[in-house]
């Protein structure tokens, strides 16, 4: 057993040891411990993006830690289940990085382990070295960002064809703008889930490109799946969707299940995406492996990227 195997295991007995009471006291008092200046840093990004619960000292609302405890407490087994999964020790030592933030608020660790510069977002050159004829659809494709990237990375003939899913009338114009230099390249102006409905779009304030969708208010926008809406085999599919991954991967079942597309996927809007994706992807198809990234920074687990490659 290697540092990271010992580093991982050891935490996971700690928060084993712990009921949910002493365990939720623990990180409170962690926190408590901290800077003020950290503290508000923290209380602002939970405010401003509101995946992850409230967090106010001053309110005595610790509704984010609750939440962490919570998922820790019932899934600890799921994430050993994740940390085994996992194919190298860049990823192994990432996922014990982001619980080790959770509970100790350890800033060092998790920023040991941010991608490299070198690469771009998504596209890390050591897990997808080349790209060829893809037909590569980027749900969640905001201003055309990552498909320039995957572009930029792998030349103009990496790919046969590209979708990009986009739902904010304000950005699509952007990403028209930002794409009409390329051919092969259909932009839809739809949401991405399970099944075909309508829904609607819920514009955060802060920051557009945290806009999500919901059931209840807001504008009007057609969903789909991907096993509905895209007919041809898929090779990549990069979805960044501000929590609803889970929605659009099982949308997209056959798509992995027959095609097996690289799939290069955000899991960190949600506690329990970071090992219920790869799960769900793994019963749809157990030809995959899978990594982690981090294309955040060190202060809170954000732009983790979970990796999963077919096997050759």
């Amino acid at each position: 057993m290697n540092f990271v195997d010992r580093k991982f295991y050891s935490l996971v007995k700690e928060i084993e040891g712990l009921s949910f009471e002493k365990l939720y006291d623990k990180i409170v008092f962690n926190y408590k411990f901290l800077p003020s200046n950290y503290r508000n840093i923290l209380e602002d990004y939970f405010k401003k993006f509101n995946f992850w619960g409230s967090l106010s000292e001053k309110d005595g609302n610790f509704e984010e830690i609750e939440l962490k405890v919570k998922v820790l407490k019932s899934n600890l087994k799921d994430f050993v289940w994740m940390y085994k999964k996992l194919e190298d020790y860049t990823s192994k030592f990432l996922l014990y990085s982001i619980l080790r933030n959770w509970v100790y608020y350890d800033f060092t660790s998790l920023g040991q382990i941010v991608s490299p510069k070198c690469f771009k977002h998504y596209f890390d050159l050591n897990l997808i070295r080349d790209c060829k004829n893809e037909v590569f659809v980027d749900v969640g494709a905001y201003v055309g960002d990552s498909t320039l990237d995957f572009i930029s990375t792998y030349g103009e003939d990496c790919y046969k064809k590209i979708y990009c899913y986009e739902i904010t009338d304000g950005i699509i114009s952007s990403l028209k703008e930002n794409l009409k230099k390329h051919d092969k390249i259909e932009i839809v102006n739809k949401a991405v889930g399970e099944k075909d409905e309508e829904i609607f779009l819920s514009e955060n304030l802060n920051d557009n490109s945290a806009n999500r969708t919901t059931k209840d208010f807001g504008k009007s926008v057609p969903l789909t799946s991907l096993d509905l809406d895209v007919k041809e085999k898929i090779t990549m599919i990069k979805m960044d969707i501000e929590g609803d991954e889970e929605k659009a991967i099982r949308g997209a079942r056959r798509h992995i299940a027959n095609d097996s597309p690289k799939l290069l996927l955000s899991v960190y809007h949600k506690n329990e995406d970071y090992f219920k994706i790869a799960k769900l992807v793994n019963s749809y198809n157990k030809n995959y492996k899978f990594y982690l990234r981090n294309y955040g920074g060190n202060f809170y687990p954000t732009e983790i990227v979970l990796f999963a490659l077919p096997k050759q």
